[in-house]
């Protein structure tokens, strides 16, 4: 299971109840559940869609091609993963028939996202960067602010409830389409620039 770095027993009780979670289908085929992990006090979240294959193997969030690819970004802007938190939208995998990823469904968001509102509740992130439509949407939705397709939001600054929302493109999405991997890098450079603000104002106090 995902690794919290400082976790006390209200966020290790959270990724308990997931561990112990049969409130839709998934339950039944998933190899291991997929909670997140990263600072129990980060300021930065990312949130992802859903774990797939190599997530599902391992307990772990963004473990595999698109994972490595998001390592290299944050580590381009001097940001270690253990510092931030990671995780998903499910926390389980969402599998087809013919036993591929596939996108979740409104009913397994419905039964698996109130993990991710404790998370974020019990966390206090002061910035929470949203990777791909799915995870987008959702926390769009949760804060009230409308709704357009990433291609046309990514990398602007959303504001609600004391909290900055960037919607960033998926890392896998840059696996498939070279040239997303440049607007990526691109937008976690505007990322950069908007932390080193924070951290002027005071962002960790």
């Amino acid at each position: 299971m995902g690794t919290i770095l400082g976790s006390d027993d209200e966020l290790e009780e959270i990724h308990a109840a997931i561990a112990a979670c049969q409130r839709c289908e998934l339950a039944e085929t998933r190899i291991k559940v997929v909670p997140g992990e990263g600072s129990d006090k980060a300021d930065v979240m990312f949130i992802g869609e859903a774990p797939g294959r190599d997530e599902d193997a391992q307990g772990r969030p963004f473990v595999g091609r698109a994972g490595k690819l998001l390592d290299r970004l944050l580590a381009e802007i001097g940001i270690e993963r253990s510092e931030v938190f990671i995780g998903n939208v499910l926390k389980c995998r969402p599998v087809s028939i013919e036993g591929k990823d596939r996108k979740p469904t409104e009913q397994e968001i419905s039964a698996c996202s109130h993990f991710l509102d404790s998370q974020i509740e019990k966390i206090k992130p002061k910035v929470i960067c949203t990777l791909g439509d799915t995870a987008t949407h959702y926390i769009l939705r949760k804060y009230g602010i409308k709704l357009d397709r990433i291609s046309k939001i990514h990398g602007r600054v959303f504001e609600a409830d004391k909290l900055e929302i960037i919607p960033l493109f998926h890392p896998a999405a840059a696996l498939y389409t070279y040239c997303l991997e440049r607007v990526m890098r691109e937008d976690f450079r505007k990322l950069k620039s908007i932390l080193s603000q924070k951290a002027l104002e005071g962002f960790g106090a």
